[in-house]
């Protein structure tokens, strides 16, 4: 199935299911847009599983054990409010969500700078960038743009994203330069040691 239509589809899926009478207890989980493999000590879900995690099978995403994350455990960790000027439209936006270190300590991840991180998004686009720039480049795992949640088919619904405009080697780029390590739909991180 092709990406778009793959995406068409989930999309007329989702809109097509009941509204929920019951309200959701703390031990029902949302749906997963999140999942962090590689060196971590957290794991809450097994193996790449070939049937049901197609995206991760056509990118050739391969794991034993991973953390998955909900909207909900990425909302409850600390979040910083960034504002950088965006190529899109080259204006300055609101992005919030908690630091990308943060999230990956949620998963119990070991780090050292020089460990390796691979963000990877829904259409395949991956980037590797080391734990060290992840610090200093204050990288986060955007979940609102604008003051709202970012929603699949645009930016999100998460983002790995900078405040280029503040990082004096990005910010003298030309506004469609700054932001190649940084994909938008993003839904697995993998960890290198």
């Amino acid at each position: 199935m092709k990406k778009r239509q793959f995406l068409g589809v989930a999309a007329l899926a989702a809109g097509a299911l009941p509204a929920r009478a019951v309200p959701v207890h703390a031990a029902d989980r949302g749906p997963v847009l999140l999942t962090i493999s590689g060196a971590i000590s957290r794991p809450n879900r097994g193996a790449v599983d070939p049937a049901l995690d197609q995206m991760m099978k056509k990118h050739k995403v391969s794991f034993e054990q991973a953390h998955a994350a909900d909207f909900a455990a990425l909302l409850a960790l600390p979040a910083l409010s960034i504002n950088p000027t965006l190529e899109y439209d080259a204006r300055a936006h609101a992005l919030r969500g908690p630091l990308l270190l943060d999230v990956l300590g949620m998963a119990g991840a070991r780090i050292r700078p020089e460990t390796r991180i691979v963000l990877r998004a829904v259409d395949g686009f991956a980037a590797s960038i080391s734990a060290e720039q992840a610090r200093a480049q204050r990288f986060i795992v955007a979940t609102h743009l604008d003051g709202k949640p970012m929603a699949l088919g645009g930016l999100g619904p998460l983002w790995a994203v900078i405040d280029a405009d503040r990082i004096k080697a990005l910010a003298d780029k030309p506004l469609a330069e700054r932001f190649g390590a940084c994909p938008w739909a993003l839904y697995h991180i993998e960890v290198l040691a």
